[in-house]
């Protein structure tokens, strides 16, 4: 161990994991396996005065660090070669208060964790897709999920956070305390500090009506007018998904049909279940589809169900637009270029947006795409390097036939390594002018540089 780290180690109360430490291959590894990063040490935290310990020992030795929540940064920010990786996964701590409808959440916390606490509550809130993906990571650049409709964006149910600042100062942001910074959590990334713990505001939810319906792909263009139908008229209750995608081997499928292109809507309902199967009664009759696996279940088993389709390890590639509308041009250049995916982990989705997620004030948080109507979210996965480029084509086709179509922004939690234009178009420019600002008061020497990164010298 070299003098910066036995330095480190002296003071610190968690784990400091080397180059020679049995764990390191394990503990620098990420979601997205395109990144094979060597980090000088990983020093898994247990407190937040462990992360201002790290920082501190850090910024005075000119060290660089990042930080590693779910690890599920798309491009690899939670591992940087050379650099010393605070890792958040021993604060995986939730608490849950039923009498308030409140949660606390350790920074380093995974959905599955929430999901679950809350689950033995019959409390949720707006989370991601995948169990797995990090409570910090999804939460600090806005948050889309299935409940958004109805209570809004993750970000929109934050109502607190200890958050430690690149000086190793360690504060509480809320509505009443610094409530500058409150505001640049809500969606401007892992710019301004380390949040080692949240707190979120639940809502009751146990069971949902949610699955998919899946044509086949030839069906794309007449799949998604229906799709732009069904959300025109669709209750907050009722969050909805297109997506193109290869049907899976589960048990639902008929194997005829595993490996086939599909045109999928996925759906989520979060009111009263006799309600929600007469919404999605129209959804489930037209074609008819080849595969309706539409049904009742707990909220927690939904948010694991595509699980399968984001396994940890393999290669992924991941554009992102906002479109305003759903014109006729618009899908039948969706239709044209995602109907055939690169492989089983690659997908195109598009997210319906609106309900509560619009009813926010563009200002009122970082998060400023609160008109859009859709999120494009484009997926390339794979196993192999020798054939990345096909892969990252397909993605980069389908998001060049969208550009006419979108509104020229972007989703940060969706974004790659694309520049500081596309994150300021991210942002909107009162927002991002906003943001730079903080940035300089939290962060002036840009600590947290590994990130969607703000810059201190942006406007």
């Amino acid at each position: 161990m070299d003098a910066f780290l036995t330095g480190l180690a002296d003071g610190f109360g968690g784990t400091l994991i080397d180059p020679a430490h049995q764990d390191y291959d394990k503990a620098r590894a990420l979601w997205n396996g395109a990144f094979d990063r060597r980090p000088c040490a990983v020093a898994r935290v247990g407190s937040a005065r462990d992360v201002a310990a790290v920082l501190r020992h850090a910024t005075a030795a000119g060290r660089e660090v990042c930080v590693r929540g779910g690890g599920h940064s798309a491009p690899g920010h939670s591992c940087v070669d050379g650099a010393l990786v605070i890792d958040l996964g021993g604060l995986r701590h939730v608490t849950v208060d039923p009498r308030r409808e409140t949660a606390r959440v350790g920074g380093g916390a995974l959905w599955s964790d929430f999901d679950r606490a809350g689950a033995q509550h019959g409390l949720a809130t707006t989370g991601g897709l995948i169990s797995d993906t990090g409570v910090g990571g999804l939460t600090l650049g806005g948050g889309i999920g299935w409940l958004m409709r109805k209570h809004g964006l993750t970000i929109d149910n934050l109502v607190g956070a200890e958050v430690v600042l690149a000086d190793g100062r360690i504060v509480r942001a809320s509505a009443d305390d610094e409530a500058d910074l409150f505001w640049a959590l809500r969606g401007g990334g892992g710019n301004f500090g380390v949040v080692t713990e949240f707190e979120f505001r639940l809502h009751p939810v146990r069971n949902v009506v949610a699955g998919m319906v899946m044509h086949p792909a030839a069906r794309a263009p007449e799949v998604l007018r229906e799709f732009r139908a069904q959300c025109a008229k669709a209750p907050d209750e009722l969050t909805m998904l297109f997506a193109f995608t290869l049907a899976p081997p589960a048990p639902f499928v008929p194997p005829s049909l595993v490996g086939a292109p599909m045109a999928a809507v996925l759906v989520c309902w979060c009111g009263d279940a006799a309600r929600g199967a007469e919404a999605l009664a129209p959804l489930r009759a037209f074609g008819p589809p080849a595969i309706d696996a539409i049904g009742e279940m707990p909220y927690v088993a939904w948010q694991s169900m595509l699980d399968h389709g984001a396994p940890r390890g393999m290669r992924y590639y991941m554009k992102s637009a906002y479109l305003d509308e759903l014109s006729d041009g618009a899908i039948d250049a969706l239709a044209r270029a995602g109907a055939q995916p690169s492989s089983p982990l690659s997908q195109m989705h598009l997210h319906h947006l609106g309900g509560a997620v619009a009813r926010v004030a563009d200002s009122a948080t970082p998060y400023g795409q609160r008109r859009a109507a859709y999120a494009l979210n484009v997926i390339a996965g794979w196993p192999d390097a020798a054939s990345s480029d096909q892969h990252i084509g397909w993605a980069r086709n389908i998001c060049d036939a969208a550009a006419p179509f979108s509104n020229g922004a972007a989703y940060v939690n969706f974004l790659g390594d694309e520049g500081g234009r596309r994150i300021e178009a991210a942002y909107g420019a009162e927002n991002f002018r906003r943001l730079c600002a903080l940035k300089r008061k939290y962060d002036p020497t840009n600590v947290f540089r590994y990130n969607q990164n703000i810059p201190v010298t942006g406007s």
